[in-house]
């Protein structure tokens, strides 16, 4: 028997498994012959000289104009210059028109959202693609577009003026429908995205319980949209307070009916150009409340449109 006495202490069989080493244990070998059990090092640290200066000319090429145009502001004379009578003018007309445009956009084309988004018919993949094309369409070609289409011999245009007396070429209507054209898809493919992500469950829930489909649209599909729908309408809004060239086009440029604030930038630059960095202080400003409001919803780190 061995002794189970050691220095007046008495000796137990050791039961426990030893405490590991304080690094992690090494893994199967590599066929390099390297274990794999260590931490693999974060890429980081100083950034490429080649890339820190692209993105520097990239940076600079779009901060300069900006800076410019807030450095030759006068600012002294700001106050006065946009309590003139042609630039508040201005200023209430496109808030006004913008607005009517927005709420337009929110009355047909969240529905139209919601068939893309929901009803399976044939063509929808080619109807998506053509909602959108005012997205990437010039301006211009739009304005043409509407004169073609609303004009006084246009395909549609020319009904209106002979049952209804209705000519929405240079008018205040024709800015609402100018408008409405280039900043409507950007509302539709926010909602759709939106739909599309939305859990469906709660609306198979509502109907199982007997709500009819407008009642499930109204009282459960609205509220899970609604940053979406509030994102959207916001950039349908800042949209179609910028927008020229379908504007000049087709609604013409004349103070106090059609001029909005882009119009008369483009005015005030052959006459006042003071007035002119005014109004476009007011744009810039608006831009960036626009994204200021839109950042948490869509400028965050891996989300999309």
């Amino acid at each position: 028997m061995s002794r189970i006495f050691t220095a007046g202490r008495l000796r137990r069989p050791c039961s426990r498994v030893p405490a590991p080493s304080a690094g992690p244990a090494p893994g199967p070998a590599r066929p390099g012959g390297r274990p794999r059990g260590r931490a693999r090092r974060r890429i980081g640290g100083r950034v490429p000289v080649p890339l820190a200066a692209a993105g520097g000319i990239a940076l600079a090429f779009l901060l300069l104009p900006l800076a410019g145009l807030l450095v030759r502001v006068p600012w002294r004379d700001l106050p006065e210059l946009l309590a003139e009578p042609e630039v508040r003018e201005a200023l209430r007309l496109s808030l006004l028109t913008a607005s009517i445009a927005t709420v337009l956009s929110l009355a047909v084309g969240v529905p139209l959202a919601w068939l893309l988004a929901r009803a399976d018919f044939p063509g929808r993949g080619l109807l998506r693609a053509v909602i959108t094309v005012p997205l990437v369409l010039p301006p211009v070609v739009g304005g043409v577009a509407l004169l073609l289409a609303f004009g006084r011999r246009g395909i549609v245009g020319r009904y209106l003026d002979a049952w209804f007396g209705i000519t929405l070429p240079f008018t205040t209507a024709g800015v609402v429908v100018a408008e409405a054209f280039v900043a409507m898809p950007f509302l539709i493919v926010a909602v759709e995205g939106a739909l599309r992500s939305a859990d469906r469950r709660f609306e198979d829930a509502s109907a199982t319980l007997g709500a009819s489909r407008w009642v499930t649209f109204r009282r459960v599909t609205l509220p899970m949209i609604a940053p979406s729908l509030g994102a959207g309408a916001v950039l349908c809004w800042a949209r179609a307070l910028g927008e020229f060239g379908a504007t000049i086009t087709f609604a013409g440029n004349f103070p106090g009916t059609t001029q909005t604030m882009p119009l008369a930038v483009y005015l005030a630059l052959e006459t006042d150009p003071d007035a002119a960095t005014a109004l476009s202080l007011v744009l810039l400003v608006v831009a960036v409340v626009v994204l200021a409001l839109l950042r948490d919803r869509w400028l965050r780190p891996g989300t999309t449109l």
